[in-house]
This record gives C-alpha cells, structure tokens and sequence, in this order.
C-alpha cells in the first residue's frame, strides 16, 4: 500500500510529483498549446464563449434582413439544452440559425485542430478525444462531427470523437490514472477533484481491485457540485475552503458505506503546474491569486485533511485537460499518439503518447 500510516508503520512513498511528463501509462509531450494569430489566441475561436457570440452574431445579421427567429431573448441566457431542442422542435428559421452557427463554430473548431496539428509536439496524431461542457449536448457534437468531417475532407486522417464519459465525471476519473496500478492496487475507491473556471467537482471513484495498466471499471460513485461562477463575490480562500468540506462529507460517506478508500486525493486544475504544486500560468479563469508563489493547493489540502483511514493523505494535481484526456486511456490503447481538446470556459487541450506496459 502507497503511503505512510500515521501508527508508526514504515512502509515507503514515492517523491510526489506535481504535474509530471511522465505518467504510469502515457507520456504528456505538450500542454496547453497556445498559438497566436493576428486577433489573437486561437484557442479562443473553439471555447464555448466562442460559440455564443457567434450565434449571437448571427442573430444579429438576421436582424437586418427580416427578423431573429429568437425574438429579444439575450442568447447568454439562452441555456444548451434549450438549443438541443430547437432543431427539432423549432421552425425552418429557428433550425437554420442553429446550423449556421453549428457551421461557423465547426469552421473554427476545424482551423484550430489544423494549427495545433503542425505543431512538433502534436505530430503523428491518430485520434482527438474533444471533451469539456459543450460536448455535453448535441450542438456540441454535431460540431465536433462536423469539424472530423471537415478534416477529413481536407486530406487529413484524424479521428475527432467526443469523449465516452460525462464530461463532468472525466475530470473526475481521469484522477486515477495519475498514480501507478499498483498503488491503488487493493483499494476499491479514492478521491477526485475537479476545478474549472465555472464549477467545481468532487467525488469518490469506485474501481476494480485488480493491478490493470489500463482499468476500464472506473465510475463516479458519488459527487458534489459547486457553481462558485454564481458568486462573482468568491475568492480563492474560500473556493479552497468549500472544497474540503467537500471532500470531508465524501470521506464521511465512504466510512459509512465501509469503502476502503485508498489515501490519495487526485486534482485536476487549469493551468501550468510546476513539480512542487504551484501554478505558474494559465489559472486566470479562477476566482483570486491562484498563480501566487505563497499558494500551494495540494499542500492546503493535505494540510486540511493530514489522513485517509489512518494513512498520510497524498495528493496529486495535473492540469485540468490532461486528466481528463486520461478518462480516455481504454479508449486510446490501439494508437500510438492522441490528444485531447476540452471546450469550456477556455479550450484546454493535451497530447498524449502512450507507454509500453
């Protein structure tokens, strides 16, 4: 068993490290890519706030030539679910606004995928998981179809498939793939975390006993979820605050289902995350200071909760995107290199290539 019992117990742990290239079962050759064009990042053409102000433009184009099918409503308080319905429930000129803006996104989707391909890290890519919010729906799929489509029509032979899992449970699972098979080997569940710009997700990941390089058997077996994004008033402190509470109740629930709950605590979070556990770049879209060198979350959490029945707490943080590109790893064992895009507050992204077990 990984870990120090806090009975006196000798057994050894490995150097924890934050953010690492290389994992049990993948290597991580690029994160983050970010390219800049004359309007700026590209990534910031494919991220769901991308996607609103162009169908907000188009509403606007269709308002000097005869009418918005939308009426006055503002399209930011438009919700996803509620443009999933309007292809089918709507009329031609609702179903035509929203596969125009499907288009245009997809348009952009695709450019952004080209760019990102001709990069040195990304070369070789076989396939591209595309994770994040808006693969949640079916505007979102129908534009991560239409940009493969659009790919592939331009002579380019990657697979661009919606992640397999509920995006928000990928963050999540993607966690257990941080630490060696053998570490969690005998453990039937452990903690997971998920900071993103709008939510944050904590949970308890349910799994096989077995020593698997590949384990497909993960599942979310229960999770807490917080809009911090609906108090503009919320600070870093305080995000960190409810997230413990968060994870005290998921540790009191496992006691109570007698869950032998391994003592790790896996965390996905956006940005650069240095080997020690800060974050040097790429955290803007949280509430406070998270780049400060004075802040440490994997030191506050295990600080907060010093053990897990018995044994010293150990955590692991990584970005964000490439945890959840690790929710993907049974799906990714027939390729050699893949990638991930998650499309949400900002448009995270990750390679991959993967290890001989």
């Amino acid at each position: 068993m990984a870990g120090r019992k806090k009975t006196g117990a000798k057994t050894p742990t490995s150097k924890v490290v934050h953010g690492s290239d290389e994992l049990p079962t993948v290597k991580v050759d690029k994160i983050n890519l970010k390219i800049r064009d004359g309007h700026g990042f590209l990534g910031d053409r494919a991220n769901s706030r991308a996607f609103i102000d162009i169908l907000d433009d188009v509403r606007k184009q269709l308002r000097k030539h005869g009418g918005d099918p939308l009426g006055k409503r503002k399209t930011q308080k438009i919700k996803r679910r509620e443009l999933d319905r309007m292809p089918i429930e709507g009329d031609v000129a609702t179903v035509g606004l929203i596969f125009t803006a499907v288009e245009e996104f997809a348009q952009q989707l695709a450019l952004v995928t080209r760019r990102f391909l001709k990069d040195k890290g990304w070369r070789g890519t076989q396939r591209i998981a595309v994770g994040g919010g808006m693969r949640d729906s079916r505007v979102g799929e129908w534009a991560i179809g239409r940009a493969s489509a659009l790919l592939k029509l331009d002579g380019i032979s990657v697979d661009l498939i919606p992640i397999d899992r509920d995006p928000d449970e990928a963050g999540l699972i993607g966690s257990a793939y941080l630490w060696p098979p053998e570490a969690l080997a005998g453990h039937e569940a452990m903690l997971a975390v998920d900071i993103g710009g709008s939510n944050v997700r904590a949970g308890i990941l349910r799994m096989s006993r077995k020593r698997e390089p590949y384990p497909k058997k993960i599942k979310v077996s229960r999770m807490e979820l917080w809009r911090h994004a609906d108090q503009p008033d919320i600070g870093r402190d305080q995000l960190v605050s409810k997230l413990v509470r968060m994870l005290r109740r998921l540790i009191d629930h496992a006691e109570d289902a007698d869950l032998d709950l391994a003592p790790f605590i896996g965390v996905g979070c956006p940005g650069a995350i240095d080997p020690d556990g800060h974050i040097s770049d790429g955290a803007q879209n949280l509430p406070g200071s998270w780049e400060s060198k004075s802040f440490n979350l994997p030191e506050r959490l295990a600080a907060e909760i010093p053990d897990i029945r018995g044994y010293d707490t150990e955590v692991r943080m990584h970005n964000d995107a490439v945890v959840q590109g690790l929710s993907q790893l049974p799906r990714m064992r027939g390729v050699r290199h893949w990638a991930v895009l998650t499309i949400g507050t900002g448009l995270g992204n990750a390679h991959f290539t993967n290890r001989e077990i």
